[in-house]
């Protein structure tokens, strides 16, 4: 082994040794937190960064450390000064004095910490992300928007669990005026380094159906300043400022206004306080609904009392005319009446000389066809007396020839002559070439019949 090499504990001891004499004093030190936790002990354990002001990269990282007993003194103190908890992301000024261990290396112990510097860093940044808002010209736009009267399709946006929504949904389900809301849950992370994905996500969701709401409420349970700083975020801001529908938000806070509260159409403290002022906004309308309605009652009671005056007046005026008119009108129609009368008597009288004449010339017409008709009906008469009677003659003679000629052609008549009629087994013979010898034929003579046997 070279007598000048040094064993790693040998060149870590000279470290130590040359950094507690160089740096033996302490330091105000500014830095970003990246991480923060804390063991039972009590102790904290952080890691310090700084970045590049322009690309955002590190330049310079180191552990920190804060014993308990300092850890104590600090923490409260900090809170009540800031309203919010060491997290990832805070911008600090501590006090740190240097120190370098064999084992663990290089490190800062914390000693104090400045809550001021982190208040304006905290104020700095918050107003940075809001100028560029209005540089971009959006950080008034969803204030713009119009509200519809009457707000009953409410987006929430918040964590199903939190205790603020269930608040928010029993303030507006149970309201004594019985106004009825849509409430639907579009749930999102409400603290942390996931907040910006998840509220965004769930205003896209909400665009995506923008026509089945009138507003997009974002609300939260109460907590420190420190759980409300994921809310001073500029891409949140910047998807609330240009939303189509109002926000209003409600994150649980009354002494600090965040970026997303200044962005949002309207800001109020708490989720009841938003869901009381969105009961009012419906009861507005409501009441100048009634309001409208009653005035438009009173307006059509007046117009109907001024034209049933105007009504009466005329009526007034008329009454007399018609009166008179309808006077003339009688005397006219009486005379009508009259002359009608005597007119209709003059008809009358005509028309029964004319009725008279017609039935008169009518009944002589009428002998005269019927005397006509009758002769002609005796002349019928004795046509067809003829005619039947000659008929008659006709068919006595026709029948008495068929009756004698039926008494030549009866076979009794026949056999009386001296023929006979012989059968073969009950058949007429006609012709003895059917005849066998054995054969017996039957012969019937006018009286009685003979049986024959052929040889």
């Amino acid at each position: 082994m070279s007598e000048s090499s040094l064993s790693l504990f040998e060149l870590n001891k000279k470290i130590k040794d040359t950094i507690h004499s160089s740096f033996a004093e302490t330091y105000w030190v500014v830095a970003e937190i990246s991480e923060v936790r804390e063991v039972r002990n009590g102790h904290c354990y952080m890691e310090l960064i700084e970045k590049d002001e322009k690309t955002e990269q590190i330049i310079a990282k180191s552990r920190a450390n804060i014993w308990a007993y300092t850890y104590r003194m600090l923490k409260p103190y900090f809170v009540s000064a800031t309203g919010q908890h060491l997290v990832s992301g805070l911008k600090v000024m501590v006090r740190v004095s240097i120190d370098f261990q064999e084992v663990y290396g290089f490190s800062l112990n914390v000693r104090d910490i400045d809550p001021t510097y982190t208040l304006g860093d905290m104020a700095q940044k918050k107003q940075a992300i809001l100028n560029k808002l209005s540089e971009e010209g959006v950080v008034d736009m969803n204030k713009e928007l119009a509200v519809p009267p009457v707000p009953q399709r409410i987006a929430v946006i918040s964590s199903p669990t939190a205790a603020g929504y269930e608040d928010f949904c029993n303030q507006l389900i149970n309201n004594s005026q019985g106004y009825k809301f849509y409430i639907k849950l579009f749930a999102a992370t409400m603290q942390g380094e996931r907040t910006e994905q998840s509220v965004t996500a769930a205003l896209d969701r909400i665009y995506q159906h923008e026509n089945f709401f009138d507003v997009v409420v974002i609300i939260r349970g109460g907590g420190s300043t420190s759980d409300l700083m994921c809310f001073d975020n500029y891409w949140i801001a910047y998807n609330i400022a240009q939303f189509p529908l109002p926000v209003f938000s409600g994150i649980g806070h009354e002494r600090d206004e965040t970026v997303v509260d200044r962005v949002a159409h309207t800001r109020l403290k708490t989720p009841t306080a938003v869901a009381q002022h969105i009961i009012a906004l419906v009861a507005d309308f409501d009441n100048r609904l009634n309001y409208y309605s009653e005035a438009l009652l009173d307006i059509t009671r007046e117009k109907l009392a001024d034209k049933k005056l105007i009504f009466e007046r005329a009526h007034n005026r008329l009454k007399p005319l018609v009166q008179h008119a309808l006077l003339i009108q009688k005397n006219q129609l009486n005379q009508l009446m009259r002359q009608l009368g005597n007119s209709s008597d003059r008809f009358l009288r005509e028309r029964k000389n004319k009725l008279n004449l017609s039935t008169q010339s009518l009944q002589s017409v009428s002998n005269r066809a019927i005397r006509q008709q009758q002769y002609q009906l005796d002349q019928i008469s004795t046509r067809l007396s003829v005619r039947l009677k000659h008929f008659f003659n006709q068919q006595q003679a026709r029948l008495e020839l068929m009756q004698k000629t039926n008494e030549l052609v009866n076979p009794i008549n026949i056999l009386k002559k001296g023929y006979s009629i012989t059968t073969l087994k009950g058949k007429v013979l006609k012709d003895a070439g059917q005849l066998k010898p054995g054969d017996v034929i039957t012969t019937k003579l006018c009286n009685g019949k003979v049986d024959s046997r052929v040889e």
